[in-house]
């Protein structure tokens, strides 16, 4: 997994004596010293740096990278931690969207795809059992912006081209871009599913519906839509599978007439065979953000297999 950190126990020392060391000590002995701490440990480095020069050179690296870790709280224990750079292409104020509201945005996604989002006791009794904390977490990278005089970008990828007014894509291999503009055309957001290329790798998002603050306007305004492009981004379908009671390659995800917009009553059957109940409240369905909540665990094990060895965002998990 991604920033999965053995901090080096030879490094343990140089803090000084750890309370498994200290027991080590006979009885005897600790009675001698229980008066005041006495460690040896510098003593025995010192005499280390001596005999191995190189010690020092090895030991400054683990520090600098430690405390970089540290820094950039990457300190994961078997989670995949997702980088996120946040590119904001703007020719208004509002369009140049605050620091603020870009970390609602990863606070939302931090939310949504750990189970941890406020309405997730909403899902229905029908769905409960298959609710999902997919288990993955962002961080927030770094914030690009640039100025431009384009009025909207629509769905070509000039945003993603420095050559065409632009921000190009920083590391796909290791960072989830995100582009914030003005799309157009009544576009919310987009995303590029796994296999293609780098260059153009991540979602777009409209500056409108990013976030759950600023600029933010409903009812795209609680930062579902940025889950949604994010679930398209590890492959995941439409919930109706893009035709009419079509597929979307999840097994517990019911089959659906075709997309629900607003909030639909509950609950929502399809006319499609066996008159299945809708999980209209699926992340990857076009209901309005305050009427989706969750993922289910059939989508939780799609999302999962694109980081497994061999996998197209393998280079994530490592």
């Amino acid at each position: 997994m991604k920033k999965i950190l053995v901090l080096a126990s030879a490094l343990l020392f140089v803090l000084g004596c750890s309370k498994e060391e200290s027991t080590k000590l006979d009885e005897k002995s600790a009675v001698h010293f229980a008066a005041q701490r006495g460690c040896g440990s510098m003593h025995v480095l010192d005499e280390q740096l001596k005999s191995d020069p190189s010690l020092g050179s090895r030991m400054r690296e683990i520090e600098t990278f430690t405390q970089e870790a540290i820094a950039s709280n990457r300190l994961v224990n078997g989670v995949i931690e997702i980088p996120v750079v946040v590119n904001v292409l703007y020719r208004t104020a509002a369009e140049n969207i605050s620091l603020a509201q870009i970390q609602s945005q990863i606070d939302v996604l931090n939310q949504d795809f750990n189970g941890q989002n406020p309405d997730f006791n909403l899902v229905p009794a029908d769905f409960s059992g298959v609710k999902a904390n997919v288990g993955i977490r962002f961080v927030l990278e770094q914030v690009i912006r640039k100025s431009t005089t384009k009025t909207s970008w629509g769905t070509r990828d000039d945003m993603k081209n420095a050559r065409k007014g632009g921000i190009a894509a920083t590391s796909p291999a290791t960072n989830l871009n995100m582009w914030v503009c003005t799309i157009g055309g009544g576009i919310l957001g987009y995303a590029q599913f796994p296999g293609g290329s780098l260059s153009t790798d991540g979602v777009v998002i409209d500056s409108r519906y990013f976030g759950n603050t600023g600029t933010a306007t409903a009812p795209f305004n609680k930062g579902r839509t940025a889950t949604h492009e994010v679930g398209h981004w590890m492959n995941l379908r439409h919930i109706w599978g893009d035709a009419t009671c079509g597929n979307d390659f999840v097994a517990d995800t019911p089959v659906h007439n075709g997309p629900n917009y607003g909030c639909p009553s509950q609950p929502h059957f399809s006319t499609c065979s066996g008159t299945p109940r809708e999980m209209t409240m699926n992340y990857m369905d076009y209901s309005d953000d305050a009427c989706m909540y969750m993922f289910s665990n059939g989508q939780k094990s799609r999302m999962l297999a694109i980081f497994a060895a061999g996998g197209p965002r393998n280079s994530f998990a490592q």
